[in-house]
């Protein structure tokens, strides 16, 4: 059975994420502290919220120390993607440090509106096993304020105003800046391919 550690940073979105994947097959475990995190097989870092709270929390709970560090496959799901990265303006937090580079504002403009809500079509910018079987143009449900510029870490892409990262992935640690859980097929065959990578 595929055990996953469900990382609880306070997201309100901690629920769905769960019956999403418990609908894929997975063993999903909430993971509040770092004895828990030793059960798993993989771990998927939801969130919906502020960077810095979010931090804080998991700064509390010894979290942020174990997920810098862990060599189970990763997922980070929204906030949780940008958690992934080494600061983020939203607060002028330190954050994880898995990932290169910094989560800014993003710009609205005339016919650009912040925070991006809705459906919006994803762009491949390279081939990966975590979008394996979702074309290019699949479209997948965005609510955010910030984003993390395209760099050598995404995958694939998405535009409001400029281009931003929607999935990234290097190593062990990946991402995705939509709710997979409320993207219906796109968002089930990721998760799919999340739980079929070797752990």
């Amino acid at each position: 059975m595929n055990v996953v550690g469900l990382i609880d940073a306070g997201g309100a979105n901690l629920g769905s994420v769960r019956y999403a994947l418990e609908r894929l097959g997975a063993d999903v475990r909430i993971v509040r502290d770092t004895h828990h995190l030793a059960e798993c097989e993989r771990v998927v870092l939801p969130g919906v919220g502020a960077a810095a709270p979010a931090m804080a929390l998991l700064h509390a709970r010894g979290l942020d120390a174990a997920l810098r560090v862990t060599t189970l496959p990763l997922l980070g799901i929204c906030l949780g993607m940008q958690l992934l990265f080494e600061y983020s303006e939203e607060g002028d937090v330190a954050c994880l440090g898995r990932l290169r580079g910094r989560v800014q504002r993003m710009v609205s403009s005339d016919g650009v509106r912040v925070p991006h809500m809705g459906w919006n079509r994803l762009r491949h910018e390279r081939p990966s096993a975590l979008t394996d079987r979702i074309a290019d143009g699949e479209q997948a449900y965005f609510v955010h304020a910030y984003s993390v510029p395209v760099d050598a870490a995404c995958i694939a892409s998405c535009g409001h105003g400029e281009r931003f990262s929607a999935v990234v992935g290097q190593g062990s640690t990946w991402g995705v800046q939509f709710h997979p859980e409320r993207s219906a097929s796109t968002g089930a065959r990721l998760l799919s391919n999340f739980l079929a990578m070797p752990s």
